[in-house]
């Protein structure tokens, strides 16, 4: 079994750089840049083609990332000058350089809704309004007064449209461990109810979970359209949550801990695979937009850092300088390096 969700974990995360890197290289090499290497993986070169273009194809040994190696992607790099200076990616104009960079996550976000869409026509639309299912007999929400098929309009005054945000929300961590949730019934009536779930501490890794007891109700459409609409409203909501997720983290509110690397990703994927076909191309989907809303931040080391340097040239009218735009994506490659090592640290004591 261990076999079966390695393997698949290499696929989703091969499959989902393969989507990102290419958007990078398709728009550069039609945009006229320069292309030295095209490589999926990190590491150690196990495979290599070069192409009738020269580009070179590898595949690398480790399947944690990948890149696609653009001549003079900040600066002109080529000391042999072999390369005209108009293919160097820094002398294209300022639109090109923007979508070059932004197109990885472009596809990694039509990969996601593409998925979502094939997955409503063939299972189903899922409703995506957060209305209450079962409710557990004496749990929290029971105690409370909530019903079956009551809709969650609020929590802690927090508007919410979906199930994916409702959750994030219940996970996020609260002072006195209460809940304020706003109510609407099926009659159209509606009220505020303050709501302490019940709190379990897991007894081998000690992690506590907390306990609201009640389901999500499971409702369905079929056809072309509810299909569309759903994969566009399930993307809205996906991307809303692990937006929120990111803030949270610098609020205090979501525990760095908390995040998966990847081992916990492994882990997951196991879970999926116990679960049903449905589940791990559901993951695929969830992880693609994930790497895509990452990759998009403005943070140096990422596509959205070099995008942010563009709109800090654009509004100051000169270049910014090569070498300090280098080192701060230097510097913030190697603390993502170490936050992913700390982040691995915590899945292996997890899991």
């Amino acid at each position: 079994m261990w076999f079966i969700t390695l393997i698949l974990l290499i696929f989703i995360l091969g499959l989902i750089i393969l989507v990102h890197e290419f958007g990078h290289f398709i728009i550069a090499k039609k945009s006229g840049v320069y292309i030295y290497e095209f490589s999926i993986g990190m590491g150690p070169v196990i495979r290599t083609h070069k192409g009738k273009d020269g580009i070179l194809y590898n595949l690398r040994a480790f399947p944690i990332g990948g890149f696609v190696s653009m001549a003079g992607e900040v600066y002109e790099d080529d000391d042999t000058q072999k390369i005209p200076k108009e293919k160097f990616m820094c002398n294209k104009s300022w639109w090109k350089r923007v979508i070059i960079l932004g197109a990885g996550v472009f596809n990694n976000f039509l990969l996601a809704i593409i998925i979502l869409f094939f997955m409503a026509l063939i299972w189903g639309a899922q409703k995506l309004t957060p209305e209450i299912g079962e409710v557990v007999k004496d749990s929290a929400v029971d105690k409370a007064g909530l019903k079956e098929g009551d809709v969650i309009l609020a929590i802690n005054d927090h508007k919410v449209f979906s199930w994916d945000q409702t959750q994030i929300l219940l996970y996020m961590k609260d002072k006195d461990n209460t809940y304020d949730f706003k109510i609407k019934h099926e009659d159209g009536k509606t009220e505020t109810y303050h709501i302490k779930p019940q709190i379990t501490k897991n007894s081998d890794t000690g992690e506590k979970s907390k306990i609201f007891g009640f389901g999500i109700a499971n409702k369905t459409e079929k056809g072309f359209l509810p299909s569309v609409k759903y994969a566009f409203a399930r993307f809205g909501s996906l991307v809303s949550t692990m937006w929120m997720t990111v803030v949270n983290l610098f609020t205090g509110k979501i525990a760095v801990n908390n995040l998966s690397g990847p081992v916990g990703i492994y882990h997951v994927v196991g879970e999926s695979i116990s679960i049903g076909l449905q589940q791990v191309i559901y993951l695929i989907a969830f992880l693609s937009i994930n790497v895509g809303l990452i990759n998009i931040l403005p943070i140096p080391a990422f596509d959205g850092g070099r995008i942010f340097f563009l709109i800090i040239e654009k509004i100051k009218g000169s270049p910014i300088n090569p070498k300090f735009e280098n080192l701060c994506h230097t510097i913030f490659f190697f603390l993502l390096i170490a936050l992913m090592i700390y982040i691995t640290i915590f899945d292996i004591i997890r899991f």
